[in-house]
């Protein structure tokens, strides 16, 4: 009986919404950006924004890729989301107009040019998703004004400089992607304080400097499962402190220039499951423990200078094992 009470009542609801939705203006201020965007030639492959109004217009729908939502008497845009459909040309500004955005996605297409530092203004956004693109220069500071920002994706893009520390300011942050770029510098030791961030992925890069850096805040990554760091220019040892990081549950150290032993500590991470410490130059023997880890699936070894009889974990090293016997 309640279930049919609350369907009935969510019914009442959307019949009531939905008039007021179709009746309130679309605020002007979103109009103007959109139809900003709509005319310039790289967005004209967007094809199915037709009339003027992107959250729709009498007999037209809205425009594709636009999620429109009412607060009072107006509609305002709340998502963008037009990806993989080529556009180019480049970031659009007036985007950052949309003060009400909550996800911006334009990943996959070939836009090209710098973020603009306007970027900032977009207070309530939560998710921006712009890889896959011919983005250029570096990656503005003021992405760190972003307070409601949980998702950013910035990999596979042409980003230089270093990574901007401001990206420490964002609290909600759960998932970073900056690899694929040419990011130089230091990782900012400060994103160690974000306290939900989950994923951080800056491989691929031109970084430098030390994991012991890193992790020098004491309590850092808190909520860290997957770290990676490969193909950069990172040398030093594993530090025992890593082994504070305990969520963590991927680790890619692959294709740097670090040294040393491996530490027994790394080996107590209780969901460790994949660690990556192939191409690099550590070196002496992996203690047993590693061998017995209850979660550890995979671990890779090869271009190292490890002792004689070290041996992989996983199905990979059934792989290597057959490589050798056909070069032979």
């Amino acid at each position: 009986m309640a279930l049919r009470f609350s369907l009935a009542a969510f019914s009442l609801i959307l019949l009531l919404s939905y008039p007021l939705l179709l009746n309130a203006k679309t605020l002007k201020r979103d109009m103007k950006a959109l139809n900003e965007i709509k005319a310039s030639l790289g967005w004209r492959v967007v094809y199915a924004w037709v009339g003027d109004d992107p959250c729709g217009d009498g007999d037209l729908p809205p425009w594709s890729g636009v999620t429109c939502s009412t607060q009072g008497d107006y509609r305002v845009v709340t998502e963008l989301e037009v990806y993989a459909v080529s556009i180019v040309g480049p970031f659009p500004t007036a985007v950052t107009n949309l003060l009400d955005l909550t996800r911006l996605d334009l990943h996959n297409n070939k836009l090209t040019g710098p973020i603009p530092p306007q970027i900032g203004r977009l207070k309530r956004l939560k998710m921006l998703n712009l890889r896959w693109n011919k983005l250029q220069d570096v990656i503005p500071p003021e992405i760190g004004e972003l307070k409601s920002l949980t998702h950013l994706h910035l990999s596979f893009n042409s980003f230089k400089g270093e990574i901007p520390k401001e990206l420490a300011n964002l609290p909600e942050l759960r998932y970073l992607y900056l690899q694929e770029n040419r990011l130089v510098g230091r990782i900012p030791a400060e994103l160690g304080t974000l306290q939900n961030l989950r994923h951080l992925d800056v491989g691929n890069n031109h970084l430098v400097g030390t994991i012991r850096e890193l992790i020098r805040i004491e309590g850092c990554f808190p909520a860290l499962r997957n770290l990676y760091l490969n193909n950069n220019y990172l040398t030093g040892g594993i530090p025992a402190q890593l082994a504070n990081l305990t969520k963590l549950e991927i680790l890619y150290l692959s294709y740097n220039k670090m040294s040393g032993i491996v530490p027994l500590g790394l080996s107590q991470i209780p969901r460790l499951t994949y660690l990556y410490l192939d191409h690099n130059q550590f070196s002496g023997r992996i203690p047993d423990a590693f061998y017995k880890h209850p979660f550890l699936k995979d671990m890779y070894i090869e271009g190292n200078a490890f002792r004689p009889g070290v041996k992989p974990i996983g199905i990979h090293k059934i792989l290597e094992l057959t490589d050798a016997e056909f070069l032979v």
